[in-house]
């Protein structure tokens, strides 16, 4: 494989990435009660060491009473601080970038089956899928002190020493559950018709994060069109529309869009080869990064399934990298099985590239 051009420099606000090959932010739930241990802090360092461009942590939840649904999903407040400061110094130790991904659930609560929220559930109309209402819509208050909680964890992450941090607004998720007509039918300013009204919550948080940054810090924000809740719903139809959503976004502070897919190769729109991520790069001008299955045979959501994937030749990929369709490619699976899975590529070693096995996801390698 010709890999030289995963291998070119990427610079951002000041900040270098020595290669183009990003740590996709992967949930491991190895934090009791929210407090990150120094297995977490070894499991980032061996990706540090093995040269990944730019580590994106597992998703960390804002100071909200129900923003996680795993008791071992970990925060990014309070006594779980000191211990994510530990993280950023053995990752910086072994010469690598770390960025924290700021996040919240909402009301999406699959995982854990006996893990009760310990408060009421944030979601912009109490819907759990379309049609489905379980809980209360959330209050002016509520959305506030959500906005407010976002830009403390942003300048947590700024005094810790992350070098950037990542807005989790994808999936299904709260930020997400705005963006989405399916579970946004609130009639104020935070709902209505359009995706640029329904984007004003995720705009009031990239605000707050910036503003938490400052303004050297590059911030990145996740988005995707499928969500947990529905594979095949968009936010996006057009391209028109798409430019609705990310302008604003774009406008609040994003510096790079992470869009996620659940296969990176496959079109967004029909008539285009672009995929999601050569869209916002072509829409707002800015870098952009990709991300979904790749240099694996089978798409991660199968994972779930308890399905394996083998290695994949990365030539499609190499392919639009060179044509500078988007800037970035994160790498899940395949670095979760193998912290040296960068070093082989690089080196051609693709005989030593390991499977991912669903077993792969109860360890830290």
């Amino acid at each position: 494989m010709r890999v030289d051009t995963l291998f070119r420099p990427f610079t951002i606000k000041g900040l270098t990435l020595p290669n183009r090959i990003v740590m996709a932010p992967m949930t491991r739930s190895f934090s009791p009660n929210g407090i990150p241990t120094s297995d977490v802090a070894a499991y980032y360092r061996r990706r540090a060491e093995g040269q990944v461009g730019l580590i994106i942590t597992e998703g960390t939840v804002v100071e909200r009473p129900a923003a996680r649904n795993d008791a071992r999903v970990p925060v990014f407040h309070g006594q779980a601080l000191p211990e994510w400061k530990k993280i950023v110094d053995e990752v910086h130790a072994a010469g690598g970038l770390i960025a924290p991904q700021i996040w919240h659930v909402g009301a999406a609560r699959g995982q854990g089956a006996d893990w009760q929220p310990l408060g009421q559930v944030d979601s912009p109309s109490g819907l759990v899928a379309p049609g489905k209402q379980k809980y209360e819509p959330m209050t002016e208050e509520d959305i506030a002190d959500t906005i407010a909680a976002f830009g403390r964890s942003a300048k947590a992450s700024r005094e810790l020493g992350f070098d950037a941090a990542e807005i989790h607004s994808a999936h299904g998720y709260l930020i997400d559950q705005f963006y989405w007509a399916g579970l946004n039918a609130r009639g104020d300013r935070w709902g209505g018709p359009s995706i640029a009204e329904r984007a004003r919550f995720g705009v009031e948080v990239v605000k707050a994060v910036r503003e938490g940054l400052g303004p050297d810090i590059p911030l990145i924000i996740r988005l995707s069109q499928w969500k947990q809740q529905d594979y095949d719903a968009k936010i996006a139809n057009t391209p028109d529309e798409m430019a609705e959503w990310l302008l604003p976004l774009s406008d609040a502070g994003v510096d790079v869009f992470h869009c996620s897919q659940r296969r990176f190769w496959e079109p967004e729109f029909e008539g285009s080869d672009l995929n999601f991520a050569g869209w916002a790069k072509v829409i707002t001008k800015k870098p952009t990064i990709s991300v979904g299955s790749v240099g694996l045979d089978g798409e991660f959501m199968a994972a779930f399934r308890g399905e394996g994937s083998q290695p994949a030749s990365l030539d499609g990929l190499i392919a639009r990298m060179e044509r500078d369709e988007f800037d970035l490619i994160a790498v899940g699976r395949a670095l979760l099985a193998d912290p040296n899975w960068v070093l082989k590529v690089r080196d051609g070693r693709e005989d030593e590239l390991k499977a991912f096995a669903r077993e792969d996801m109860g360890v830290l390698f």
